[in-house]
């Protein structure tokens, strides 16, 4: 894959940069990296130039220790845009990534040609989900990552895959997030707004994909809303890490969305 680096503001910005065609967005979740779409990459970029960028404090781009929100990391998103010219792009999140590209369509509308939640949800975190995301944040601080890595992937993924190949290669890139990126990405997930109303009021296509055996955001999360600008899916036999679980399904899926939802053919 080609990898690219961007340093503006102070901040670098890790990114894949693949194919041509309409613009396509990918933003993993946490503990991830774009290396998470490794199978999704290169299909798409049969016909879409692909983008997979890397998170603030996640896959070489830079973190800070003070906090921010899911809006400054969808900042950044905008500043690869800007750097190469693109004017808008179809943005599709995993987990975190999917609260950045809620915040990203609703401070840059323009910006959104669609966007989707892949195993994310526009609800804001539950007390007891605050909760947890704190006692992470303070294992992280005690522990360090490693710890908390070993104890988070086996959720991630339905039960008759958490061993095996794919779990450790989920595996390996946690190690490599930083503890201040994971605890920061923390605090920003436990803060994030209920912005379940800008997948109501959208007025591009809007993605929502779901795992039929995620434990950690079900399905009826995902599925918040309905319309005629609304594509659900939901994949059978994975977790919350269908990119990895159920690749050619997943695959299956996102073509089908931008080509006969976001970009359909003209009747002949």
């Amino acid at each position: 894959m080609n990898r690219y680096e961007l340093t503006k503001n102070e901040r670098t910005i890790t990114y894949v940069d693949e194919g041509v065609g309409d613009p396509v967005i990918f933003l993993h979740g946490f503990c991830g990296s774009a290396d998470y779409w490794k199978y999704v990459i290169p299909e798409m970029a049969e016909k879409h130039r692909v983008l997979a960028v890397n998170l603030r404090g996640h896959g070489g781009s830079s973190t800070e220790k003070e906090s921010y929100g899911v809006e400054e990391m969808a900042d950044d998103i905008r500043l690869v845009l800007d750097d190469l010219e693109i004017q808008s792009a179809s943005i599709f999140g995993h987990s975190l990534g999917g609260y950045v590209a809620l915040a990203f369509a609703e401070k840059y509308p323009d910006r959104v040609t669609s966007f989707g939640l892949v195993h994310s949800t526009a609800y804001p975190d539950s007390e007891d989900a605050r909760r947890g995301r704190e006692a992470g944040m303070e294992k992280i601080e005690k522990e360090g990552i490693k710890p908390f890595v070993d104890g988070l992937v086996p959720k991630l993924f339905a039960e008759h895959n958490r061993t095996g190949e794919e779990a450790d290669f989920a595996k390996q890139i946690g190690y490599h997030t930083p503890t201040t990126g994971a605890i920061a990405s923390l605090e920003a997930m436990k803060n994030r707004q209920d912005r379940r109303r800008i997948i109501e009021i959208s007025d591009v296509p809007v993605l929502l994909l779901a795992g039929e055996k995620d434990e950690v955001i079900a399905p009826e999360k995902t599925f918040t809303a309905n319309g005629p600008h609304i594509y659900q899916s939901v994949l059978n036999g994975a977790g919350h890490m269908g990119m990895l679980e159920e690749p050619e399904t997943f695959v299956k899926v996102l073509k089908d969305f931008l080509e006969n939802f976001v970009h359909p053919k003209p009747k002949e």
